[in-house]
């Protein structure tokens, strides 16, 4: 089906709602309809209330690296629904592996927003501890790294017999996130390999978010990237990754097959990057107002909540879930102004798991370089 003025998308697109949040199915989207049918009312606001949430906590973060609390900071307004749909159709023993941008991802399976800010802000060896998170790993600011890592992992848990015994309730599955332009590293390609190779359990989600930094997509692929995974052997869907409905029931149908034993897949999911690719980034340098306002008028939360008000969900729910997002973007810069720097030890106390000679002169010397600032003011 090709694009139209009230509903532009691509071809061959599982969608659900259309842009102005009616509920149209397109013939792509009839088998992962079912999916739906595990959903309860409170699911249907859950999601809602996540894409509120986690964009509110985005603009907080950027306001606070502009004011020089962040290093840096990674937006991810405009792929809220792709992340939400995608991150409720994992069940709690899978393993998400993430690229730097999920962040309502972290938050769903349980991760602390402030720990998010805390490694953006410099001050942890790496930000959390997957196990104590939801099985929520590491971000990973190498260009696709974590599909290895993702893969790697998945070919345990097929080894270790965690995934295909038929028990729902405890086979495992792996997600890994990454964008349209890790999609061009080796890394992904040396992933897809392995993963068809050994029938790994586990789901690629590729968030098309239509820039790698300053280079479209057109000029990275010349065939949808939906299609990449069947040069591997990999069955390949694409979504509307402005739908959240679409996002989790197509991540759930891919999720259960691979736990069943079924082998790999990878989801596009068509979004767009609003905001900088980081705030070190000037978006207007590379992409014209035209395109980012033509993309503005398919918000994920808007047609979401228009969806949901036809359904009969009043306003008094709707300025409920304003308030929570408020409190919570108040109480994150509340928290992060409370971070203080670690101590200078930590650098050295976990490189390795017993005592190091090498590490042992590295940390005295260390030690004796920041005393001497002291001896100079005195």
């Amino acid at each position: 089906m090709a694009a139209t003025n009230d509903n532009p998308r691509p071809a061959n697109t599982v969608q659900l709602l259309t842009a102005d949040g009616r509920f149209q199915p397109t013939d792509e989207a009839a088998e992962y309809l079912p999916y739906l049918e595990r959903l309860g009312e409170d699911d249907y606001r859950r999601f809602y209330r996540d894409m509120v949430v986690v964009r509110r906590f985005d603009h907080e973060s950027a306001n606070l690296q502009r004011q020089g609390q962040l290093a840096l900071w990674v937006p991810s307004h405009g792929q809220e629904a792709a992340q939400v749909g995608s991150g409720h159709a994992a069940r709690p023993q899978d393993h998400i592996f993430p690229s730097y941008r999920e962040h309502v991802v972290g938050m769903i399976r349980g991760l602390d927003p402030v720990d998010i800010l805390r490694m953006l802000r410099g001050v942890t060896l790496g930000g959390w501890n997957p196990a104590e998170n939801g099985n929520f790993h590491l971000y990973s600011l190498v260009l696709g790294s974590q599909s290895l890592h993702s893969t790697g992992y998945a070919m345990g848990i097929q080894l270790d017999g965690k995934a295909g015994t038929g028990d729902p309730e405890k086979d495992e599955a792996v997600v890994v996130y990454f964008g349209d332009g890790a999609s061009s590293q080796g890394d992904v390609s040396e992933a897809l390999v392995f993963a068809a190779s050994y029938r790994t359990p586990q789901v690629f989600f590729l968030q098309n978010n239509q820039w790698a930094i300053s280079v479209p997509v057109e000029r990275q692929s010349r065939t949808p990237l939906y299609l990449r995974g069947s040069g591997f052997g990999i069955p390949g869907t694409r979504v509307d990754g402005n739908d959240v409905l679409a996002s989790y029931a197509v991540t759930k149908k891919w999720l259960d097959e691979a736990r069943a034993g079924e082998g790999p897949a990878l989801i596009e999911a068509v979004t767009y990057r609003v905001g900088a690719h980081t705030t070190a980034d000037d978006p207007t340098k590379y992409r014209t107002d035209d395109e980012l306002q033509s993309w503005i008028a398919r918000d994920p939360i808007a047609r979401y909540r228009t969806y949901l008000s036809d359904l009969g969900v009043g306003d008094s729910f709707f300025a409920s879930v304003d308030e929570e997002a408020a409190d919570l973007a108040a109480d994150a810069r509340r928290r992060l102004l409370e971070v203080v720097p670690p101590p200078m030890d930590v650098i050295f106390d976990h490189v390795y798991a017993e005592p190091h000679p090498l590490i042992a002169e590295q940390k005295e010397w260390a030690q004796r370089y920041e005393a001497s600032f002291d001896e100079e003011r005195a």
